[in-house]
Formats: structure tokens, sequence, C-alpha cells
């Protein structure tokens, strides 16, 4: 399991270290301001501080980031129609040239590669496919 999310585990490791550092450093910050003022140093005060502090950081840059780069991923997963076009075209050449090339026998090698491949539903055809039938 390690292996197999490497990515996400050394992410998610970036993230803790950050957050630590940025907590901690802000405490030391806090505690140099207060005695500064002459103020004893608040726990309640300083959580107060920071939460807001890393909710601000939070909103701004990472759901921005978070939102571009998992968005993103998860419309080209679904295949919305910018991210699938390409894909499309080239693979209803592909299944021309199988039926050209296979005969008779064109449609159960295509249907072979789908149930191989777990593909259901058949191939999509590309924009404009059915203007030229």
């Amino acid at each position: 399991m390690l292996k197999r999310y490497a990515y996400a585990w050394l992410t998610l490791g970036f993230f803790a270290v950050s957050l630590a550092l940025h907590w901690f450093f802000g405490w030391r910050a806090y505690l140099a301001e207060a005695a500064e003022h002459g103020q004893a140093a608040q726990t309640a005060d300083y959580l107060n501080q920071m939460l807001r502090d890393t909710f601000e950081n939070w909103q701004s840059e990472f759901l921005q980031l978070l939102w571009q780069v998992v968005g993103l991923a998860y419309f080209l997963y679904v295949g919305s129609p910018s991210s699938k076009e390409n894909d499309d075209r080239l693979e209803a050449k592909v299944d021309e040239l199988i039926k050209l090339h296979g005969g008779t026998n064109g449609d159960a090698i295509i249907a072979d590669i789908d149930r191989r491949f777990l593909r259901r539903g058949g191939h999509a055809g590309p924009h404009g496919a059915d203007d030229h039938e």
C-alpha cells in the first residue's frame, strides 16, 4: 500500500510537516510579541489567531489548487468532451481499420477487445461523426 500510494503519502507528509512548522514558528512569534508588550501568552488567544491564519491560507491557496488539480483530473476521468475528443477520434479510426482488415470478424474482434479491457456500451464516436455517415 505504501508503494501504491507513495505520492499521496509524500504529499500528506509535506503537508503535515509544513503545518506543524507553521504552528511552531507562529507560537514562537506569538511569545515574542506577547513579551514585547509585557503580556502573558495565552494558549486560547494563540489558537484562535493561528486557526484564523491557517484557514485564510487554506481558502486562498490550497482549496484553489485542490479544485484545479482534483477537479480537472475528475473531469478528465469521467470523460468530458473536451478531454476525450482526440481519444474518441483515434478509437473510431482504429475500429474502422479493424473492421476493414478483419473482414467479417471485425465486429467480433472489437467486441473481444472491449470485453478484455472492460469497455461497456461500445465506443463513442468523435464529434460530428453522425454528420458523415
